[in-house]
């Protein structure tokens, strides 16, 4: 690589090369393999757990101070409290691979502070890096990326990932297709979606959107389309996704007409946050409601002149009420006095001044001369 690259993309493609040759391994015997099964559909093989171990023993030999959230192991290794969290998928489309077919990847992000810093994601079959640096652009090998150029939907090539756990909304996922099929040149569904957000960040792909997904499926690929130009975030635009299980991504324009069509599909209520907090807000006991109560039915003491705050308060509210809004029409005013207007003007002669001094009374500032 002719460019420079940070010190910890540099172990992260270190450990992503490593767990792609087991892989490549992996994929010459498929048939001895053992599999076994974390849900219906949902595959792991003897290969993620070896491509994991190669990929963790990599990372935290340089940074053993690091924090590890993987795929497979979850947060069992490395430290508890770091800044510093590697985000593993040590085989994104484990599907794919055990039948053959060739496209899955290998993905690893750092976070530092729950913001993506550093991005990798390796295609073992066709040995194509994909890795990026927040601030310092995105690449395939040692080719920039930048999204795609189209602005109308309806020339775009969309990728997608289908439910396949149990317990996966289908029906939902059926009505947003029935939306995006017809509004796009195409959909395009591989399996793997590390790589497809890589596919948008290389232009291969105009936009994406899947629902289901790990922070290990998308927090490499999200960081490769950001520093390429494009834009990501859940279903309403909002670009708290990491953790939302919901994801849509793409350039600038199709990015934008995507999220118009897919916000009424979005999972991220905001009103269940409400209904959380709400029950903690109990109503005032009976007991405080009966005291409150009698204390208003108490009458005001004798030498107490003032009204008590409810009756001031009520009282406005009263006049208000009893207040009408009069119309006056020009027919209804009494006719002008010619005479007022023709009068000259001079020193006042209603008694307001002193009389021939020309003096006004004390108290009373100085006419305006004019």
């Amino acid at each position: 690589m002719s460019q420079s690259l940070h010190p910890m993309l540099n172990i992260a493609i270190k450990a992503a090369r490593a767990a792609g040759a087991i892989i490549n391994r992996g994929s010459q015997d498929l048939d001895i393999l053992k599999v076994t099964h974390k849900g219906p559909n949902d595959f792991v093989s003897e290969i993620d757990q070896l491509a994991e171990a190669a990929i963790i023993e990599t990372l935290l030999g340089a940074y053993p101070g690091h924090a590890i959230l993987a795929e497979e192991s979850g947060r069992e290794h490395g430290a508890k409290n770091s800044e510093f969290t590697w985000i593993i998928d040590p085989l994104d489309g484990t599907t794919n691979f055990l039948h053959g077919f060739p496209v899955y990847a290998v993905s690893i992000a750092l976070a530092w502070r729950g913001v993506v810093q550093q991005a990798v994601v390796y295609d073992p079959n066709r040995n194509d890096l994909f890795y990026a640096s927040r601030g310092r652009g995105a690449f395939l090998n040692d080719k920039r990326l930048r999204v795609g150029k189209r602005t109308r939907l309806a020339d775009s090539l969309i990728g997608t990932g289908f439910p396949f756990r149990k317990g996966d909304n289908f029906q939902r996922y059926l009505k947003m297709l029935e939306v995006i099929m017809p509004a796009c040149a195409g959909v395009r569904r591989p399996g793997a979606a590390a790589l497809d957000l890589c596919y948008v960040a290389a232009g291969w792909y105009d936009g994406f959107f899947e629902t289901g997904l790990q922070p290990w499926d998308m927090a490499a690929g999200t960081l490769i389309i950001t520093e390429a130009g494009g834009l990501v975030g859940n279903f309403t635009g909002e670009a708290d996704f990491l953790y939302q299980r919901e994801l849509v991504a793409g350039s600038p324009k199709i990015y934008g007409q995507l999220v118009t069509l897919l916000a009424p599909f979005t999972r991220v209520i905001k009103s269940d946050k409400a209904d959380e907090v709400a029950p903690t807000q109990a109503p005032a006991p009976d007991a405080a409601m009966a005291a409150l109560a009698a204390r208003l039915s108490e009458p005001a003491p004798a030498g107490d002149a003032a009204p008590t705050e409810p009756a001031a308060a009520s009282a406005p509210a009263a006049e208000q009420a009893e207040r009408k809004t009069v119309r006056i029409r020009k027919a209804d005013l009494p006719p002008a006095d010619p005479t007022l207007s023709e009068r000259p003007r001079g020193p006042r002669h209603d008694g307001g001044g002193q009389r021939g001094s020309g003096k006004p009374a004390p108290g009373r500032p100085l006419p305006i001369k004019r």
